[in-house]
């Protein structure tokens, strides 16, 4: 086959799955809205049951569900036939997934489900599958058809699953007020929730603060600012925080005073009114606080007492902590 027909039957591939996840938005309507109440509503867990692809689209379901708020895991329909059933209660919603909705191992877990009289949301392909009918309500996930050249593998239709999938948890994000702090309560491994988690005393600088009295001349001023490497200089009067000056400062002083600029006292040139942040406070609250000013550094307080400096890079995905 030439590189152009392999190329040609991947570009049709991606077509057909984007068609079919396009096709879905027509169809989100009342039973949809019905299935989000559902799961927002559940007292107990969402737990997600299907075979084969199916079920791998279902752990994946399940996995986005944890993640976002709502208690999930995947339970295959084998498993529940040698014990695992035992994992479901009363409270609970089961959320079935079958492309066809005829799935035989799916259908006789379904029976025992509803003997638990738990609810189940369908997912099929079929409307008027029994899948469907055993679901108080059902989401239709037809694709007009697989993406692969026979027409045979599942990938439009596991495709589609998954988007819709996804488009539960969004709505679910939306309907509980999911919140990016309870997201990184859920993920403290992560940057994120390192970030959003984290306190500023967390990252802070506290070593070798470049401290500056007011009537310290820019000549040794400009020698404390340069060995803190932070560039600002913390100006200090009695212990209290009176100002603060950054190289650009700096530069543009040297600009404006000429050779007069070196014997020149600091709180000449300071910023007397500077942005300070409580070292209890979140590195995501501090991050925010240095775009809306556009500066690149924090004083960090502990009440009225300079504790430490924060930057910029402290603040993005990846940095290391310093304690």
């Amino acid at each position: 086959m030439k590189k152009m027909d392999i190329l040609t039957k991947a570009k049709e591939c991606l077509e057909c799955e984007a068609k079919a996840i396009e096709a879905l938005v027509g169809r989100l309507d009342e039973d949809f809205l019905r299935a989000v109440e559902l799961i927002r509503d559940c007292q107990g867990k969402i737990v997600v049951t299907g075979v084969g692809k199916s079920g791998h689209i279902g752990s994946k379901i399940a996995a986005t569900f944890a993640s976002t708020g709502t208690p999930a895991f995947f339970l295959n329909p084998l498993d529940a036939y040698h014990g695992d059933l035992g994992m479901l209660c009363e409270k609970d919603l089961v959320l079935a997934i079958s492309y066809s909705g005829a799935t035989e191992e799916l259908l006789r877990f379904l029976p025992l489900i509803q003997a638990k009289q738990i609810p189940i949301i369908g997912i099929s392909g079929n409307p008027e599958s029994l899948l469907a009918r055993y679901s108080v309500v059902h989401l239709n996930v037809a694709v007009e058809r697989e993406a692969d050249p026979l027409n045979l593998v599942p990938t439009s239709s596991t495709t589609a699953t998954l988007a819709l999938g996804d488009a539960l948890a969004c709505a679910l994000i939306e309907a509980k007020h999911f919140q990016p702090t309870d997201f990184a309560r859920l993920h403290p491994g992560g940057d994120l929730g390192r970030k959003l988690l984290a306190k500023v005393e967390d990252v802070m600088f506290t070593e070798n603060l470049p401290l500056l009295k007011p009537e310290t001349p820019m000549g040794e001023a400009i020698e404390i600012v340069t060995n803190g490497k932070l560039g600002v200089g913390i100006v200090l009067k009695d212990s209290a925080l009176v100002g603060v000056i950054t190289d650009g400062d700096i530069r543009r002083a040297m600009q404006k005073l000429g050779p007069a600029f070196f014997a020149t006292p600091v709180e000449t040139i300071m910023s007397k009114n500077p942005k300070t942040i409580n070292k209890n406070a979140k590195i995501v609250e501090a991050g925010e606080t240095m775009n809306h000013y556009s500066i690149h550094t924090l004083v960090v307080m502990d009440e009225t007492k300079v504790v430490g400096i924060i930057d910029s890079f402290s603040c993005l995905p990846g940095t290391r902590f310093y304690h």
